[in-house]
């Protein structure tokens, strides 16, 4: 019996010390997941300018607003998400979203008398078709430069940033471009369900493809090989080449898209005010704790990510900091986010 009794103490003992094991396995899983740290940093953030502007940070249109106006970098962050996994840079998008919108807006008008105002849905098909096509031409055009040409990635796109947004200006004479068609702004740019902006809800949707693609498909299997080690993704048989392109050529269609929803949602299609998307895109990604070096991450964390500079510059807007300063404190953000990043690659190593 005191054999039984030593046992079942030692068992009982055995299951404590498991028990208290599992604890401290999930609390450190816990304190270094990134969406727990991202989710702190928000509610900071939240708080901070709650807490000088009650008035203005808590209502339901600034919520509302701030929802639809990160709908379109979020569709752009979605895009970068498998551009940084493959270890590259897409310094273009921004640019890629103008001229998309501007070349859609024109071809609505265009084929609309000169004004669109009053067009249907045909003529609203077609500008998406126009948005979306520019923009995958401009990530196509990335794509090949860098897989077939070998040219790196920050150069090409660098170029492309410069050269799209120079495109743009020249469609339209530098001016911005109206006519956007008042049933596109009613339906989808203002419109709502539930109360939730139908813009958001579209970017939503945008967002869950993308999730599955990368973590359901073969796709999204090569691009984490591919950021990985190119190499090694090359010598088991992936056509590295080609889904760089791909990837690409994925960022610069969502970039399109993005230029669309931006006129449903601006009534307009601006020329200026998108300099530092490809910067708010790439901050967010990272902050989501996509690694900057490639092979790791998820679009669920981008989603989070994605709120950061988001929060964060309509909150300066909201307490009057001049707009000056949005870019310097989103560069602040995404230095401490690449650092953060290497801190955690430094400790992983070291185990």
């Amino acid at each position: 019996m005191i054999d039984e009794k030593k046992d079942d103490n030692v068992v009982t003992g055995s299951d404590h010390s498991t028990a208290d094991e599992q604890g401290r396995s999930i609390l450190r899983r816990l304190t270094s997941a990134n969406t727990l740290w991202i989710g702190l940093v928000l509610l900071v953030l939240v708080a901070t300018f709650g807490a000088i502007r009650p008035d203005a940070i808590f209502q339901v249109t600034t919520l509302q607003f701030l929802l639809a106006e990160t709908a379109v970098l979020l569709v752009l962050s979605v895009g970068m998400t498998f551009v940084i996994i493959t270890s590259g840079i897409d310094l273009s998008v921004g640019s890629v979203l103008v001229f998309a919108s501007v070349a859609s807006a024109m071809a609505m008008n265009s084929v609309s008398g000169g004004d669109a105002t009053n067009a249907g849905w045909g003529v609203i098909a077609f500008g998406l078709l126009v948005a979306v096509v520019s923009g995958a031409a401009w990530g196509l055009l990335n794509g090949l430069l860098i897989s077939r040409a070998k040219i790196p990635a920050l150069i090409v796109t660098l170029g492309s940033f410069g050269a799209a947004q120079g495109a743009a200006l020249l469609l339209n004479n530098g001016s911005n471009v109206s006519g956007i068609p008042d049933r596109l702004n009613r339906t989808f740019g203002s419109g709502t369900y539930l109360g939730i902006p139908n813009i958001v809800i579209v970017a939503a949707v945008v967002t869950a493809l993308g999730a599955l693609l990368l973590s359901t498909t073969r796709f999204g299997r090569y691009t984490y090989a591919v950021g990985s080690n190119e190499e090694a993704a090359r010598r088991v048989g992936i056509s590295v080449r080609g889904h760089l392109t791909k990837v690409y050529l994925l960022a610069g269609t969502l970039a399109g898209l993005a230029g669309f929803m931006g006129n449903a949602f601006f009534r307009v299609a601006v020329v200026t005010g998108h300099e530092t998307d490809n910067l708010n895109a790439i901050a967010a990604v990272v902050l989501g704790g996509t690694s900057i070096f490639g092979g790791m991450g998820s679009v669920l964390g981008t989603v989070f990510g994605v709120f950061i500079p988001a929060v964060l510059e309509k909150g300066l807007v909201i307490i009057g900091v001049k707009e000056f300063w949005q870019p310097i404190a989103v560069a602040i953000v995404l230095v401490a986010a690449v650092w953060l990043d290497q801190t955690r690659r430094r400790a992983r190593n070291q185990r």
